[in-house]
């Protein structure tokens, strides 16, 4: 059984083919999946998808992207929300330089609710960053310091500095279709030398559509192919990363019920 950690079923591009992707899901041994909150005004239409099926869970976050429109987000606020069954993980939330569709400093305060929000609940904090990791490293640091709480760094596009320093930290690293690329060289180097106990994958749908599939709309299925590609650079059969990524999973989520 593979897990897809990180997709976004909410989006428009699934409106009309919701269970079918399910399906093909299943068909490839992707047992479970975590659809991501990105903005509060959206959540509601999140946690219906994953009350709607057994095996797909949710979290509540807001990306730095949206950070600007959520000025007033409180960490009561995420509390409150965190409480429903199906809601199993803080974020996505985190530090994007590339774009900064948010001021820095509205990204920055969002960031530090989500981690008191991710230490009170003890549900993982799901950390976005991007050209960002001085201050997500300071800003994970700072937190850290003020009492441990669990997380990962999604969609690993950064530095092996980063990744490893994360996993000191406590963080596990989800890795998605960007280290299929032919170009992600660095990354590819990252996933053979990251410690196997904290290694997750993830599809990001959808976005980023590994290889063979490259180019096209991503969904939950293809983390087979993330999966195995990984399993393929760390010279280990496909079974013993999907038996590890997903015991990882539910060690990480463990307010997710496994099947």
């Amino acid at each position: 059984m593979l897990v897809d950690s990180h997709c976004h079923l909410d989006f428009k591009d699934f409106e009309d083919d919701l269970d079918e992707l399910v399906e093909r899901a299943a068909a490839r041994d992707v047992g479970m999946m975590l659809t991501i909150s990105t903005h509060l005004a959206k959540f509601p239409g999140v946690l219906a998808i994953a009350e709607r099926f057994d095996n797909i869970y949710c979290s509540v976050g807001v990306h730095p992207h949206e950070a600007e429109h959520h000025t007033d987000l409180t960490v009561d606020r995420l509390l409150e929300l965190s409480r429903h069954p199906k809601v199993i993980g803080i974020g996505e939330t985190g530090l994007d330089y590339f774009y900064e569709h948010s001021p820095r400093e509205a990204q920055i305060s969002c960031f530090r609710a989500h981690i008191i929000a991710a230490r009170e609940t003890g549900l993982p904090l799901i950390v976005h960053t991007r050209d960002a990791d001085d201050d997500t490293l300071r800003i994970l640091g700072e937190g850290m310091e003020q009492g441990a709480f669990p997380g990962l760094i999604h969609c690993f596009s950064s530095t092996q500095e980063l990744a490893l320093k994360s996993v000191e930290m406590g963080l596990y690293i989800s890795i998605s279709g960007i280290a299929t690329f032919k170009n992600a060289l660095d990354i590819k180097e990252t996933v053979k030398v990251l410690p196997l106990e904290r290694l997750l994958v993830e599809t990001d749908a959808p976005f980023l559509a590994p290889i063979p599939n490259r180019g096209k709309r991503n969904e939950p299925s293809y983390v087979a192919d993330t999966a195995s590609h990984v399993a393929e650079l760390r010279e280990m059969p496909i079974s013993t990363l999907a038996e590890a990524t997903t015991n990882n999973f539910f060690e990480l989520f463990s307010k997710a019920e496994r099947p």
